[in-house]
């Protein structure tokens, strides 16, 4: 298929579309590719919980939110960040930024800058790499010298996605344990 630019916007999250949301956490995605099911399920929880308290939570530049447990049951400090969502007309997708306050490294606990993940029935229509490349320019305007992006081995399409928008392969990496101890791939984008 062919890369159309500006298929997509990026837009915050808002009760406006948490619906649209809602519906893609129901037909079995998740924004979370290490804990699938577990942030499935806790995110509609939340949503029919208080959806306004949900999309607010996605935004939190100031890291007031509640720690961050990792995928073993640890907990740990919260970064700055948001999370985006991706829209062609209707929800198609979730892209996430953090970062540390001061500087362009991370904590070891968290494996990169920006995760995104684009709904099934959406895939292979260039919108991940849309995404990757709005959020870029998010994160340079930040003042970031650079970004981290990591993925699986076996995700051959997140890492054409992260290539296609300058990514450069530093290596290999095993996990924390908190995380599996499961390989990962991780690559560099300087601004």
């Amino acid at each position: 298929m062919k890369f159309v630019r500006d298929t997509i916007q990026l837009v915050r999250p808002s009760l406006a579309h948490v619906g649209s949301y809602q519906d893609a956490l129901e037909r079995g995605w998740s924004p979370n590719n290490l804990s699938l099911e577990k942030t499935r399920l806790e995110e509609l929880a939340k949503i029919a919980a208080d959806p306004a308290g949900f999309t607010e939570s996605l935004i939190d530049i100031e890291a007031s939110g509640e720690k961050i447990t990792l995928p073993d049951g640890s907990l740990v400090d919260r970064l700055p960040g948001y999370r985006l969502w991706m829209f062609d007309g209707e929800f198609c997708g979730s892209i996430g930024f953090r970062w540390s306050r001061g500087t362009s490294e991370l904590p070891p606990f968290c494996l990169g800058h920006i995760g995104y993940s684009v709904v099934p029935w959406k895939q292979k229509r260039g919108y991940a790499t849309q995404a990757l490349a709005l959020m870029l320019l998010q994160a340079k305007e930040l003042g970031l010298a650079h970004v981290y992006i990591t993925t699986q081995p076996s995700n051959f399409a997140s890492r054409k996605v992260i290539e296609n928008n300058g990514g450069v392969f530093l290596g290999s990496y095993i996990a924390p344990e908190a995380y599996g101890g499961d390989e990962g791939l991780k690559f560099k984008v300087s601004f």
